[in-house]
Order: C-alpha cells, then structure tokens, then sequence
C-alpha cells in the first residue's frame, strides 16, 4: 500500500470522526455581519483581492485555549533545537499562508538568502495553494500545522488523525511531498496526539524561542527579543499567518542581517 494511499484511509477514518462530532455540536453561528462563508476562504470580495485585516480561516476565529499562541512547548519529548554546530538555529512561521504577508517575509528571507520553515494551517493553504508552492519553490521546509488551529490535547483521537491527515494529503497532492514536521497549535501534545503524528509519518517540533510576535508589540521589540534569546540550535517562533504580521515582517528585516553577521547559520529543520 502507497504512503498516499495510507494517508487518504487515514483521512477519511479522521473525517468520519469528526463529522459526528460536529453534529453533536449542531451548526455554529457566522460572526455578525459577515454573511455566508466557505469554510476555510476568504470572505467574498473583488476577485483575487485579500482578505480584510486580521482575517482567520474559521473556526480559528474566536477560538479559546488554555494556553496562548506562544505558549512553550509542555512536552518533554519535542525536539525544540536543531544541531548547533556552525551556529546553526532554525526560523519557523505558523499559521499562513496568507496572501499578504508570507510574500513579504518570503521576500525578506530571499534578499538574504535565508532559508526557513512554514508550518502550514491546512484551511489556508487549501485557499491559496500557489502560495504553498512559492514556500516550497523558494527552498523552505514545508510541515503540517493541523487543519483548522485546534489545541489538540482537547480532541479525541478520530479528530486529531483527522486534523494532521487532511493537512498532510493536502500537502502532498500541492507539492508531491507528504510533510514530515508537525507543529501543534500551541505547542500543545500529549501522548495520543505525538502517538498518532508519528503514525502519520511526521516529526514533533517545538520551539525554544518564542518571538511573541502574536502579542503585536513592534517591530524593535521583536527583533530585541530574538536577539536577546537567541542561541545556537535554537529554534524561534513567528507567524506569518492568523492576523496582522506586517510587525512580523519589518522586525524579521531587523534582527535577520544582525543575526547573519553575528555568525548565526539559519537552516531548515529535518526530521
């Protein structure tokens, strides 16, 4: 049996799982104003123009935790360095594609020559899957950020098969590949979730560096906190996706050419 087709059986085993779970639920209300929506696209507009700001592939929107968007990896056995030989660290953004955004760090990490890690949320690359192509196109590692942002420690295990199955086809049938790094939204794995990414063919990553980009302090101040934290083999966290990261891009642009120049090797994780 082909590792595509083991993927799409474990797909539909997920999806069946978290159909019933969706009716048990019944259908959730769209935010007020924001009229009928297909899961997973951005709201309707002018052809080909970008979704408003702050847009979130449902049901990211709203969405509640116990832990914050940068919250440290809870889990011992989550690779949260790279081999530090040579000054090697490792950059990551989650939560793109997104049309805006991931070409300007894209563009910033092509000016230096840089390569990075994308941890993909499977509701937006399905949206725009030329920009996934563009990710891998550019050299950068491409890994499985679940379908739709859900803190997976909370699903049962049905749901989190279908999760990182639906994303992982999805980045198969786009780039060829099937991914072989996952990241879980909040860094949040317990037994089961690592049990079943392993299942699946993939590697856990954390991070050791959280950026706090998500908290939109500045730009000034996210480059001052990846440089103050940075240390060979570590791995940072950023965004590139789920809200406004034009602070993202503009410190990425900061800390990026110091970091260079202070002997930093940037690389792309393996697993």
């Amino acid at each position: 049996m082909t590792r595509r087709l083991l993927l799409r059986t474990a797909v539909v085993i997920g999806t069946l799982a978290t159909v019933r779970g969706l009716l048990s639920l019944g259908d959730a209300a769209p935010p007020p104003g924001s009229g009928p929506q297909t899961r997973g696209r951005p709201p309707a507009g002018a052809p080909g123009s970008a979704p408003p700001d702050g847009y979130r592939p449902r049901p990211l929107d709203g969405e509640t935790s116990r832990s914050g968007p940068g919250a440290s990896p809870p889990h011992a056995d989550v690779a949260c360095t790279v081999p530090a030989g040579a000054g090697r660290i490792a950059l990551t953004f989650d939560d793109g594609p997104d049309p805006r955004h991931t070409p300007e760090i894209l563009e910033v990490l092509r000016r230096h020559g840089t390569p990075a890690t994308f941890f993909v949320v499977g509701q937006s690359a399905v949206a725009f899957p030329d920009l996934l192509r563009s990710i891998a196109d550019e050299g950068h590692a491409v890994g499985n950020h679940t379908w739709t942002h859900p803190q997976l420690t909370t699903l049962p295990p049905g749901r989190v098969r279908a999760e990182l199955g639906r994303t992982g086809a999805l980045i198969e049938e786009v780039l060829g590949t099937a991914p072989r790094l996952a990241r879980a939204p909040y860094g949040d794995w317990d037994q089961a979730s690592l049990d079943i990414c392993d299942d699946l063919g993939m590697s856990a990553v954390g991070w050791s560096v959280d950026s706090r980009d998500w908290t939109r302090p500045g730009p000034e101040s996210i480059a001052d906190t990846v440089l103050d934290e940075l240390r060979p083999g570590a791995i940072v966290l950023s965004h590139d996706g789920g809200g406004n990261r034009v602070e993202t891009a503009r410190a990425l642009d900061r800390y990026l050419p110091r970091l260079l120049d202070g002997g930093f090797r940037p690389v792309r994780i393996t697993p």
